[in-house]
């Protein structure tokens, strides 16, 4: 009798389990595609509400029929659509894993009439169908395949379809850290990258208002009684652009500034908003105190500099816990007959409030497709089986490697 070790990533996925798998992935490609096109043909931009929910009843639908218990639960501000969750339960024993996706865009209504789903070349394109109506429906048939071919070694495994991931989930945010609370793991179901890697790590984001203040005065008649908040405001974009040098990895932005009344007047009021980048957690702290001391020493005598917080997303950091689920998904991919790597991106998902709680978080898991949020956007309908299958033999190495369900020390309060 053959033994396995359990130690070897990947190891616990016997062959006729993978053949197995990619033989139920592969007969509902067609479903999937089929799908898709029904998802792409409904805008769903963040601020558009009734799309999304157009689509999250597409999505719960889709769950329902894999047997999931589902749940919407509504934005309580009433300017998003509503998230939906669906749960399958398996047995006592078991882990407990959350996949999370969205099913806003970053496209705003009449998008899908200008640009169809169509596939021409392998690669199907339309608004969404990469970011991330593709990677949603990469969960679902990963579930469909897991339950196809046997009963479910989880004691429960939730969907989360987030309606408003792509402004920040300022509302289902709360919604995420609640159900991640509860799981040993995290697989977000955001697409591969355009060379098929997996994403481990996430730069943690800080965005920042800065209101400048001054004093009003004629600016022809007597200029010297005002306090230009505007000239204010360039000093410290010219700090702040110089924060980053030589911290590795951290990026600082002043994308928005704004301020004055009249050209013949002295500046009262200048804005700013500032986005603010770094690797780990120390880095984002560091340059955040950098960016208070900044503000705490106008240069224009007689300004002051006022700051808000408007969002933060801590660092997703690649831990030895995030290691050990790339380590399944590297031997899982060569033995499906490709090579998969895992990088680290400047871009935040819900997977940087995952795993910065301390829960094992792993992203990039959704079929591989490119150029997000441009016209161009692409998804590879030749990745759509062999990365399905992928997610769903790595949902299976998990419920049989405790080791990967050991939570880190939360990164977050």
């Amino acid at each position: 009798m053959t033994t396995i070790d359990a130690s070897l990533p990947g190891a616990t996925v016997g062959a006729g389990e993978l053949a197995a798998l990619r033989a139920a992935v592969a007969a509902a490609e067609p479903a999937y595609l089929a799908e898709l096109e029904r998802l792409v043909a409904i805008d769903s931009g963040s601020h558009s509400p009734a799309g999304v929910d157009a689509v999250g009843v597409r999505v719960a639908a889709a769950l329902t029929g894999i047997g999931a218990r589902v749940r919407t639960h509504p934005d309580p501000g009433g300017r998003f659509g509503a998230n939906v969750v669906g749960t399958v339960d398996g047995g006592p024993g078991g882990p407990r894993v959350l996949l999370i996706g969205h099913t806003d865009t970053v496209f705003p209504d009449g998008t899908a009439a200008e640009r169809p789903f169509r596939v021409a070349g392998g690669r199907a394109t339309g608004p969404g169908v990469c970011d991330d109506k593709g990677g949603l429906l990469a969960g679902i048939h990963a579930l469909g395949a897991l339950a196809a071919v046997g009963p479910l070694p989880f004691e429960r495994v939730t969907l989360l379809a987030n309606a408003d991931e792509e402004v920040g989930s300022p509302s289902s945010t709360p919604l995420v850290r609640a159900l991640a609370a509860e799981v040993d793991v995290v697989l977000v179901l955001e697409c591969a990258r355009a060379n098929g890697d997996l994403v481990s790590a996430r730069k943690g984001i800080l965005d920042l208002e800065l209101t400048i203040h001054g004093r009003a005065a004629h600016a022809g008649v007597e200029p010297a009684k005002g306090r230009s908040a505007i000239l204010e405001a360039a000093h410290q974009v010219i700090g702040l652009q110089r924060l980053a040098d030589g911290w590795p990895g951290v990026t600082v932005n002043a994308g928005v500034i704004e301020g004055g009344t009249r050209p013949n007047v002295v500046a009262a009021r200048a804005r700013l908003e500032v986005d603010v980048r770094a690797p780990d957690r120390s880095g984002l702290e560091r340059t955040e105190a950098a960016v208070h001391e900044l503000a705490a020493a106008p240069v224009v005598a007689g300004t002051w500099v006022v700051i808000r917080e408007l969002a933060r997303h801590w660092p997703m950091e690649r831990s030895p816990a995030a290691a050990r689920l790339v380590g399944h998904a590297r031997a899982l991919a060569s033995r499906l007959g490709f090579e998969v790597r895992d990088a680290a991106t400047g871009g935040a998902s819900d997977a940087n409030t995952t795993a910065g709680m301390g829960v094992p978080t792993l992203d990039g898991l959704g079929p591989i497709g490119g150029d997000d949020h441009s016209v161009d956007e692409w998804l590879d309908v030749a990745s759509i089986v062999p990365r399905t299958t992928l997610l769903a033999a790595l949902l299976l190495a998990i419920a049989r490697d405790p080791a990967t369900a050991r939570r880190e020390p939360p990164g977050q309060a």
